[in-house]
């Protein structure tokens, strides 16, 4: 259902876009929460097996700005993580006050069970919906507004 125009029409449009924005990110993250829940992770708890798996060790506040999340709540998801057996801190070489974040040989072996088989979820749900050249045409356009809205 189209609203009517109320506030000018650049910023009707830029509402319009970003209502669209908005429900559809939140579409693909209760779809991919869904996904997730299947291997017995939060999605924080996920996102932090993903990135070190991904990019290796790491300080809590290197992961922090990764994830955009608070250094609190990313204490809280490390512990857990750490009482599951999937993550250790361990003391930083370079910083004594610092500790690096890394996955366990378990921590290791569930991402490598997990993230392939999220990574074919995640492409089914968004080939069944854009082509390859919309795909590629959104994600530049969401870089771009990302990085604009940075500046």
């Amino acid at each position: 259902m189209k609203t009517t125009e109320k506030y000018g029409k650049k910023a009707d449009v830029a509402l319009s876009m970003w209502v669209k924005l908005a429900r559809a990110a939140d579409t693909l993250g209760m779809l991919t929460a869904k996904d997730i829940d299947q291997y017995g992770l939060t999605v924080s708890q996920f996102g932090i097996i993903e990135t070190l798996g991904h990019l290796g060790p790491m300080k809590i506040g290197e992961m922090c700005s990764k994830k955009l999340t608070t250094g609190g709540n990313m204490t809280v998801v490390i512990d857990n993580l750490e009482k599951l057996g999937l993550v250790e801190r361990v003391k930083d070489a370079d910083d004594r006050r610092a500790y690096v974040v890394r996955l366990t040989a378990k921590g290791d072996q569930k991402f490598m069970e997990m993230f392939p088989k999220h990574a074919d979820y995640v492409e089914k749900l968004v080939w069944s919906a854009l082509t390859e050249k919309e795909i590629s045409e959104l994600s530049e356009l969401l870089k771009k507004l990302g990085c604009s809205l940075k500046k």
